[in-house]
């Protein structure tokens, strides 16, 4: 049995709201585009983003307990 490591696909910046999706093509976080608008927030935010301890990345039957 063995676990998957899954990355987010999107984030948030807790203090100005930009949005970021992972563009798996580019293989890097673009801005994100919502109702036709980017959502770039404050361009001087130092950037705090939502993916915390509480994210866990691991899928698959040890992630759950089982063995």
């Amino acid at each position: 049995m063995s676990v998957d490591i899954v990355p987010p696909d999107r984030r948030e910046c807790q203090r100005c709201g930009r949005r970021d999706e992972w563009d798996e093509a580019a293989e890097k976080w673009v801005i994100a585009v919502e109702d036709g608008e980017r959502r770039v927030g404050n361009k001087h935010c130092v950037h705090e983003w939502d993916i915390d301890g509480a994210y866990n990345p691991v899928e698959g039957p040890r992630a759950a307990g089982e063995e």
